[in-house]
């Protein structure tokens, strides 16, 4: 039985968006891919159903029935039509909140499958994707959390070129950004946004190679978010003029920035750099994949 879930940081190697079609919602595509730093779920017996969260960005959210860990388990149970066992769910929250990073739909992932394992319920894979992508766009990537290529609606899913690994650094300035009032201030510009795909080789055979395509793409919520949080754009210029860095980028609609690098020696001696220059931004070593 699973006592536990990992659910780990979503970043956009690009994000592509057109306008908005007439129901309000935006076209988009992107390479998504998954951090080995997240976010942990964790299940133990109660005599009524609990919820708990704790961790450094606790104070930042509410454990009430609008949190995406709740619903999912909500979600799960009206599909089971069953009685909900007593348990208690612990998030312990490790990443920025509002961050662009998934959070939410990879702690839902991560809750849609504990409660599967941990309980032995019966719901084919193919089941909880849908139930999860009821819970966000995000939800069917962010629910198993393996790299892919996404478009419509963030919700269509298919598989991602070879990717060699890539070490990486996540640099979040602490603020908050609103995926709302990007897209607003996106909308607001004016720009006809562009969705397609850029043409990618099945595989990449190098962080280098992968980093020098990436150069070509872009991050559409990049200048709008920036508008919004000039501190994102002081990480990025930052970032950009470290010698370590491939590629520097925001990752969704903010405000955590990535930088890729070429290899694990290079990406911690940035990290601590950047620790020790700016003690006030969360800062990550990881790797992508």
């Amino acid at each position: 039985m699973a006592l536990s879930a990992f659910a780990p940081a979503k970043v956009n190697l690009f994000l592509h968006v057109g306008a908005a079609t007439p129901d309000g919602y935006h076209p988009l595509s992107s390479l998504m891919v998954f951090a080995d730093v997240g976010d942990t779920v964790s299940i133990s017996g109660a005599e009524a159903p609990e919820f708990e969260i704790t961790g450094p960005f606790s104070a930042g959210l509410e454990a009430g029935p609008d949190n995406l860990v709740v619903q999912a388990a909500r979600a799960l149970f009206e599909h089971v039509k069953g009685p909900q066992p007593p348990f208690r769910l612990l998030l312990d929250k490790q990443l920025p909140i509002a961050a662009g990073l998934g959070g939410g739909s990879a702690d839902a992932g991560a809750t849609l499958r504990l409660l599967r394992s941990a309980l032995e319920l019966a719901v084919q894979d193919e089941m909880l994707t849908l139930i999860a992508a009821r819970l966000g766009a995000d939800g069917p990537v962010c629910l198993w959390g393996k790299a892919a290529m996404t478009s419509g609606r963030g919700d269509r899913l298919a598989p991602p070129p070879g990717l060699p690994a890539l070490n990486a650094v996540l640099v979040n300035p602490r603020v908050a950004s609103s995926t709302a009032a990007v897209y607003r201030a996106f909308d607001e510009t004016g720009v006809l946004g562009d969705a397609e795909a850029p043409y990618l080789p099945a595989a990449f055979e190098s962080a280098e190679e992968l980093a020098a395509y990436m150069s070509l793409c872009r991050n559409d919520l990049e200048a709008p978010a920036v508008g919004l949080a000039p501190a994102i754009g002081e990480v990025l210029e930052t970032l950009r003029g470290e010698p370590e860095v491939l590629l520097a980028r925001m990752s969704g609609s903010g405000a955590t920035c990535f930088a890729l690098c070429a290899g694990d020696i290079e990406a911690e001696g940035l990290a601590e750099r950047l620790e020790s220059m700016r003690p006030d931004w969360w800062v990550r070593r990881c790797r992508l994949g």
